[in-house]
């Protein structure tokens, strides 16, 4: 396992290209670009992953891997930016008191979008560190799971600040058990 580090490009003969993204005592983590995150024990990554592709063929190209790459990043929120909706732009949050005596708070609105798209960010890494975790119980992983899913229901109320409504917090759909 000496070979293996966190970051590190691998291939293997049914998921494809994938990067290294967890490493703990015995297990390896990696993310596929196609086979999302699969997890490995040390002894069976040395056998089954390569850092150089087992043929030219088989694998894709590093413009391939790296549009592939962009596309998930851009997808999970990780880069590129989130546009906030045309109306909002340059708009501010005003926090009025109700007690008259007291001042109110103004905060631009990209700032306070800014800190929601932060927040699903944040949300999103802590999902898949509770699926990727093998700490935990299947039960405990949903249980979790449930958890994020209200908090993404409750901040339901800021997609109406979202250009998109690829971008938007989906909670829990009615009816589900």
């Amino acid at each position: 396992m000496e070979h293996f580090y966190t970051g590190l490009v691998v291939h293997h003969i049914d998921f494809g290209i994938g990067r290294i993204v967890n490493i703990e005592e015995d297990r390896i983590t990696v993310n596929f670009v196609k086979a999302g995150i699969k997890s490995f024990i040390a002894s069976d990554a040395k056998i089954e992953l390569s850092d150089t592709p087992l043929s030219a063929e088989d694998d894709m190209n590093s413009d391939e891997l790296k549009d592939a790459i962009r596309e998930v990043l851009r997808q999970e929120g990780l880069i590129g930016t989130i546009p906030i909706a045309d109306k909002w732009e340059g708009g501010e949050l005003i926090l009025k008191p109700g007690n008259p005596e007291l001042q109110q708070k103004s905060v631009p609105i990209d700032t306070f979008f800014h800190k929601i798209v932060m927040i699903r960010n944040q949300l999103r890494m802590l999902e898949q560190n509770i699926n990727s975790s093998k700490n935990l119980s299947d039960r405990e992983k949903v249980d979790l799971q449930q958890y994020i899913t209200r908090c993404y229901g409750t901040l339901t109320t800021f997609n109406v600040l979202f250009a998109d409504k690829r971008d938007w917090f989906v909670g829990a759909k009615t009816g589900q058990t």
